[in-house]
């Protein structure tokens, strides 16, 4: 059942939402989904109980039950296979 929810995501959702977002896991009716900026994080939170009855609309109402949305991944400072602990390039002069 979860495979109708990543395939058809743009369906039961719209357009505008999938463009913007993407379903990442579906684990015990809890569907995460990853936002691409902080503002469509707050975005999603808003229109949850819209989403999620759209989505039980299309796929069934046990499929999702609940939403976590992610925002967008921060970089990692971290290069190389050596790493020193401290706030390394932002860390300047006192």
């Amino acid at each position: 059942m979860g495979g109708k929810v990543f395939d058809r995501w743009a369906a039961l959702v719209g357009a505008e939402v999938a463009e913007h977002a993407k379903p990442v896991k579906l684990d015990d009716g809890e569907l995460t989904v990853q936002a691409e900026s902080t503002a469509w994080a707050t975005q999603l939170r808003l229109l949850q109980r819209k989403l999620l009855a759209q989505i039980a609309a299309g796929v069934g109402r046990d499929v999702v039950t609940r939403l976590k949305v992610l925002g967008p991944s921060a970089p990692s400072w971290r290069f190389g296979p050596r790493h020193v602990a401290g706030r390394g390039p932002r860390d300047t002069y006192g």
